[in-house]
């Protein structure tokens, strides 16, 4: 819009200055010296394709048929007319024409086209006055500094195109503007219709001392902006240049519909996200790209946030905001995903579809939050404060505490597309519920119990599949006293005495470390009631498979235990469970081995002690007591044999 009023307060002025004096001459007279005129003002040609005529009712002015005002010299031979119109009709006041002042009623262009350019170094070709009047071109008169006044400016159907420097041009079909400014020295009233996709985006601005903001200064601005049901509304001061300061509100009853009626896609957001937005805040905007929100209140559908927001808006927005809000519903971003039941899908393994990471690179910054609860679909949050920050597509979210599961969790996660998408994470879990975490994310409330845990882990890859086949990192948890639901281990292991279908420990803890997409646990313990249950092997992260054997050991209060090791083998979702009896019987075997050697040695004692005629106590080494009875043995032989002689 900014250009536009430029553009056409620059080429109304050029003609009017030369209009007014010329009235009671002959139209193709008028045509003639009007074209000197502005080319000597102007430096641009301008030229008439028919007649111009004298309109003397209802207001006195000119008509004219086609008419074309020439292109800037530095935008080439080839370059359009910066101005093609069908006809242009201005009409003044006669009475002030008598006195020497021209005051126009009315300047009406029919289907103009507007070729709006800049060069290199930033300068409009609707600048007049860099490029040299042509040689023989009437110098200017006395009427360049007649006094100046415009009622009223409109372009009907009018078609803008702008390209700037280097830039892809930016074209505007249906554009019809309605100017009025009956006082010079105060304000004026625009109504401006855009139509970038078919739907009329109307503005309706009202804005004081027009003639001081067409020369640059800072003047009151109302404005408001309509399409379909929606509207946005700016009350406070702006320059022409495009600084602005003041209150913006704004009731978008539709979002996706704004943005298919500004030329943009319909991004097909969510409930939650904004559907419809209802906004209010202070802003604050320069020229060189900063924008400042303060007093920031903002609802997206159901959801409201408070708080101010810093934007400096270039190639890369950076972003600094501090939000608060209560209850955050953003459930929809969850519907139609895979529940506990509908797993089947996944069965044949992780996705290997592409992830588009891209949006990381959409902007730098950081953005605090701060909720009373938040519903993502899948996981909800109590009172959390969260910041999220991103850097060169590298971003990291951190909890400071994150409330979840009836516990809390601290730490970060980082997701970096800088060189290809890596994934980590360095998570601390505390007081962690289990029936709701697995509830919520798994589908299962089976298990209970307060859980303690960390973890560290990062994955790599353009996929899910490629992701989990790469995790690394290393983990543990405890979880205090609680219980297993629909499957009794002490009723399996003792014979009938049970918990009425469900397992009872008094703690569960494991560590375990993740490479190449494989978890490797050794030393897994659970504690029942008499009852001891170990448990180690892998699990397949990435391939959705297993090798775990778990061992569970019942004492009968008599020093005796007695065990069925239990092996789980195979893929997630048909595993094979079998009871490993080769552990048991390498079990029995060490058992029965050393229950033999001490009935072997028993008898080996008792055989030795009647052949050496001695008792071996405990402790006695075997090997010395037979040498020292033989010792004696051979000593009593030879007294004899002594004593013989």
């Amino acid at each position: 819009m900014r250009l536009l009023i430029r553009a056409v307060i620059a080429i109304v002025a050029a003609l009017v200055l030369v209009v007014g004096g010329l009235l009671l001459l002959p139209g193709e007279k008028i045509a003639g010296i009007a074209a000197d005129q502005v080319e000597a003002q102007t430096g641009r040609r301008l030229s008439f394709d028919g007649k111009v005529r004298i309109s003397l009712w209802p207001v006195l002015g000119v008509k004219t048929g086609p008419v074309e005002l020439s292109n800037a010299a530095w935008a080439g031979a080839d370059a359009p007319p910066m101005l093609r119109a069908q006809g242009l009709s201005i009409g003044v006041a006669a009475a002030e024409l008598l006195t020497g002042e021209i005051r126009v009623k009315e300047i009406t262009v029919n289907a103009p086209e507007l070729n709006l350019s800049t060069r290199e170094d930033g300068q409009g070709n609707w600048v007049f006055g860099s490029d040299p009047a042509p040689s023989g071109a009437a110098a200017t008169g006395e009427s360049g500094s007649l006094p100046l006044a415009v009622e009223r400016i409109r372009l009907r159907d009018a078609s803008l195109t702008y390209a700037a420097f280097g830039a892809v041009p930016i074209e505007q079909k249906g554009v019809d503007l309605d100017l009025r400014w009956p006082d010079p020295a105060g304000a004026a009233e625009l109504k401006l219709t855009l139509r970038p996709a078919g739907e009329a985006v109307e503005i309706d601005a009202e804005i004081g001392r027009f003639g001081a903001f067409l020369e640059g200064e800072v003047a009151s601005v109302g404005a408001t902006l309509r399409t379909g049901e929606s509207r946005a509304r700016f009350d406070g001061r702006a320059s022409i240049a495009g600084d602005a300061s003041g209150r913006v509100t704004a009731d978008l009853k539709n979002t996706g519909k704004v943005m298919q009626a500004a030329g943009l896609d319909d991004p097909g957001l969510p409930r939650g996200m904004g559907q419809a937005v209802i906004l209010g805040t202070d802003l604050t905007y320069t020229t060189d790209g900063r924008l400042a929100l303060r007093d920031l209140d903002l609802q997206l559908d159901q959801n409201r946030l408070t708080g101010a927001a810093d934007l400096v808006l270039s190639a890369v927005p950076q972003v600094t905001a501090q939000l608060q809000a209560g209850d955050l519903d953003f459930s929809s971003l969850g519907a139609g995903g895979a529940s506990g039941a509908d797993a089947g899908s996944a069965q044949s393994g992780w996705s290997k579809d592409p992830i588009d990471a891209s949006a990381l690179g959409l902007m730098n910054g950081s953005v605090d939050l701060t909720v009373q609860s938040l519903n993502t679909g899948s996981v909800v949050l109590g009172p959390s404060k969260l910041n999220l920050s991103i850097d060169r597509a590298r971003g990291v979210l951190a909890m400071a505490p994150m409330s979840v599961f009836g516990g809390s969790v601290t730490g970060q996660l980082v997701a970096n597309n800088r060189n290809g998408l890596s994934v980590g994470g360095k998570l601390n879990a505390n007081d962690i519920q289990l029936t709701q975490a697995l509830g919520q994310l798994a589908d299962i409330d089976t298990i209970s119990g307060s859980t303690l845990a960390q973890i560290e882990f990062l994955g790599v890859g353009n996929n899910m599949d490629a992701i989990m086949r790469s995790l690394s990192g290393k983990g543990w948890f405890e979880v205090g006293k609680g219980f297993f639901t629909g499957f009794d281990l002490e009723a399996l292991m003792r014979s009938g005495q049970g918990n009425g279908g469900s397992t009872v420990f008094d703690s569960l803890t494991a560590s375990f470390t993740m490479k190449n997409g494989n978890l490797d646990n050794q030393d897994l313990l659970l504690l029942l009631k008499a009852i001891r249950a170990e448990g180690k092997g892998r699990i397949g992260l990435g391939g959705q498979d297993l090798d775990y054997l778990f061992t569970p050991q019942v004492s009968d209060g008599a020093g005796q235990a007695f065990s069925i090791p239990v092996r789980l083998k195979g893929s997630w979702w048909d595993p094979s469970i079998r009871p490993d009896l080769s552990k048991a019987l390498e079990a029995d075997i060490e058992a029965k081995k050393d229950e033999l050697e001490a009935k072997a040695k028993a008898k080996v004692k008792e055989k030795l002690e009647a052949e050496l005629e001695t008792t071996i106590t405990d402790g006695q080494n075997v090997e010395e007591v037979i040498k020292d009875r033989l010792e004696e043995k051979a000593k009593e032989g030879l007294l004899k044999h002594l004593g013989g002689d």
